[in-house]
């Protein structure tokens, strides 16, 4: 065990920049990560191995935060890399925030979701509570469509939150298919003639197939766009389900079904994996950072779980769902390996680095 770090530091050397002091704190992050299942710096101190005091690992770790940072473009496509999620992706933008004391800890997250892995790709730590802006999300998808390329995205789901007639030009002009949940309460016109809100059409059969079939815009959409979306609709009394989209409104509401894997992704990173609330971290660029080696340990464990169990399903039980996800087949097994087969742990590890065949050096700064 006293060697795994040192093994996974000397991996990195091909693909970062730090000093042989800092790839081993970084090794031991990840490593503390999975194997105390928490992001918390205090509990991690003691997984440096030697005779320096918990309370100089402990700055160690600290200054580590405080120095280091990482090129979100290296990252993103690293991360890919890693996980071996191949073209085209399907994405979900969603926030997650919670509150450390009085400060907002607001995260708005890009994930690559698969059939079976979802991996963050892109974030940023927004700047106050609340919602996020209509900027903050374009600029979030012009960042990933600049790194992989245009026709790089099957599909983006999303929330009611993510609504607003600039959001949705944006979508449509740059020919980005969606399926994304809208409320029942906006103000529409359809090629037909119809104009009102979405609700008045959602509580009627025909209502409903002319949603479909009749293209539309949102009231102050401009002109150019007034076929430019339809309407797929689950008919619920108390809160029916709208979903806007610029493609088969029939197949969208199946794909918005999927959004619910990225309330999943968050809750790997929090309880059902990293602990990443027990964290008290809030400055940015440090809370950026830490999703970032969260996201590198996800990606380990996608890895992990693929070597356990190829190309076959996971069992399911009785019910018909799958006993565990896979990433968390990949996690435990991960875990026991650190501790009990260190080697099959080092070996998924470099397998998963050898796909970056083209590493570059300035990925990873110091500050």
């Amino acid at each position: 065990m006293s060697r795994l770090p040192d093994a996974l530091a000397a991996t990195l050397a091909r693909h970062t920049d730090l000093s042989n002091d800092r790839r081993l704190t970084l090794a031991v992050l990840i490593l503390g990560f999975v194997q105390a299942r928490t992001v918390n710096l205090t509990h991690l101190a003691g997984a440096f191995c030697g005779p320096a005091k918990l309370s100089s690992n402990y700055r160690r770790l600290q200054r580590f935060f405080q120095y280091v940072r990482f090129d979100a473009d290296w990252l993103a496509r690293t991360l890919v890399a890693l996980a071996r999620l191949a073209p085209p992706y399907e994405l979900i933008l969603d926030r997650t925030n919670r509150k450390i004391g009085a400060r907002d800890v607001n995260l708005l997250v890009l994930a690559v979701v698969t059939r079976r892995a979802r991996l963050p790709v892109l974030w940023e730590v927004l700047d106050r509570g609340g919602g996020s802006t209509m900027a903050q999300c374009m600029a979030l998808i012009g960042r990933f469509v600049a790194l992989f390329g245009e026709g790089s995205i099957k599909l983006l789901t999303a929330d009611r939150e993510f609504d607003g007639n600039q959001w949705f030009e944006f979508l449509v002009e740059n020919d980005i298919p969606f399926a994304i949940r809208v409320s029942a309460c906006l103000h529409l016109r359809l090629a037909d003639g119809f104009r009102g809100t979405l609700g008045r059409l959602a509580c009627t059969p025909t209502g409903r197939r002319r949603l479909r079939t009749a293209g539309g815009c949102f009231a102050g959409m401009d002109q150019r766009f007034d076929t430019a979306l339809r309407f797929g609709v689950v008919n619920r009394a108390e809160d029916p389900i709208i979903v806007a989209t610029n493609r088969n409104p029939r197949k969208a509401i199946s794909a918005y079904k999927g959004r619910w894997q990225i309330e999943c992704l968050f809750a790997e990173t929090k309880t059902r994996g990293f602990n990443m609330e027990d964290t008290r971290l809030t400055n940015p660029a440090k809370l950026s950072l830490l999703l970032a080696l969260v996201a590198i340990a996800m990606a380990w464990s996608l890895a992990c779980a693929s070597a356990l169990i190829g190309r076959s399903d996971i069992p399911r039980a009785k019910h018909g769902f799958r006993r565990k996800s896979c990433f968390r087949t990949g996690f435990d097994a991960l875990r026991q390996w650190i501790t009990y087969q260190p080697d099959i742990a080092v070996q998924t590890w470099q397998r998963i680095w050898r796909r970056r065949t083209n590493p570059d050096h300035r990925t990873i700064r110091v500050v």
